[in-house]
């Protein structure tokens, strides 16, 4: 741990609701980790959604040193909004207790919750870029995954439209994820987007526009195996129109990152994005559906400092 922190300010924001209960259930486990580092820390427990924004936010106001999201990449996202709002003052701590934990596994702390807790005190501050997401005149969202619009932000939609009802009431994650790939092929269209990329324009018929400051998102899908976390830029991929069957052939790739290669599939660099669609589109922002387009992207370089394992190289 660095000379000048302060033990007593840190704080660990968890989410009991991540990974199906696993939050609630390793509470015991992650007080138990916490309390044989030594080092004093508050733990608060969320209630709701925005719970853990609000207490990130309330946080770093009060001076903490780190704020650390214990659950899944929704509560890492919450976190980081909330330490967006004191500008980003405190570092940030991953106590991966989600399903997919993809940025854990991005940074290299993995799934493992005693290593996770081990870099928390005695890894290194890394500076990493931030996204920045603005819907017309709202308030700006940032993220740390993957943002964009098209067949993945469907698919996240009705996953959220069908989480309570028969049938999905016991599917979460990448099998709930899986079954709405497959429920929305039935309807699969590709939408006239138009991209703005630092001034370079694009249009073209597509079915998917992802805007990537990592490298994976939704459960280990590598949509930019080539993402870095501190190069100032956006890896942008945008999928042509394709047929069903062609697209579903192609699909796994996803998961080893082998669809960059794919023909259909163009992978670009960015520092600014607008993105614009016909007909219009859900956004997906780190998981949640917050919009739709047309839609603006900007990113932060190195606007963040996050704990990150000694040997890390902020990339997978």
């Amino acid at each position: 741990m660095n000379e000048d922190m302060n033990t007593s300010c840190v704080t660990v924001i968890l989410n009991p609701a991540a990974g199906r209960g696993q939050g609630k259930q390793r509470r015991a486990a992650l007080e138990s980790l916490l309390a044989a580092s030594g080092v004093l820390c508050e733990l608060l427990e969320t209630r709701a959604a925005g719970d853990a924004t609000r207490l990130a936010a309330q946080a770093a106001a009060e001076g903490a040193n780190i704020v650390a999201a214990a659950g899944g990449d929704g509560t890492l996202s919450e976190v980081l909004n909330g330490l967006a709002a004191g500008g980003f003052t405190a570092r940030l701590g991953i106590l991966p207790l989600g399903t997919g934990n993809d940025f854990a596994r991005c940074i290299g702390v993995g799934t493992d919750l005693k290593a996770a807790v081990d870099t928390l005190f005695h890894g290194t501050p890394r500076a990493i870029d931030v996204g920045q997401v603005r819907f017309g005149d709202h308030a700006p969202r940032y993220f740390l995954n993957v943002s964009g619009c098209g067949f993945d932000a469907l698919a996240a939609q009705r996953v959220n439209e069908n989480r309570d009802r028969r049938g999905w009431r016991h599917i979460r994650g990448m099998p709930a994820y899986l079954c709405a790939v497959l429920q929305e092929l039935a309807t699969l269209r590709a939408a006239s987007l138009r991209l703005e990329a630092d001034g370079q324009v694009f249009e073209q018929r597509a079915m998917l526009c992802a805007i990537a400051n990592a490298t994976s998102y939704g459960g280990g899908m590598r949509v930019a195996p080539d993402a870095l976390l501190d190069d100032g830029l956006f890896d942008i991929c945008t999928i042509a129109e394709a047929g069903r069957w062609e697209f579903l052939r192609a699909f796994p790739g996803v998961f080893k990152g082998t669809h960059v290669s794919h023909p259909k599939v163009t992978m670009r660099r960015a520092r600014e994005i607008y993105l614009s669609s016909e007909p219009p589109l859900p956004v997906l922002v780190d998981g949640d559906v917050l919009g739709t387009t047309p839609v603006r992207f900007s990113i932060l370089p190195c606007a963040l400092e996050i704990m990150a394992p000694r040997k890390s190289s902020v990339r997978n």
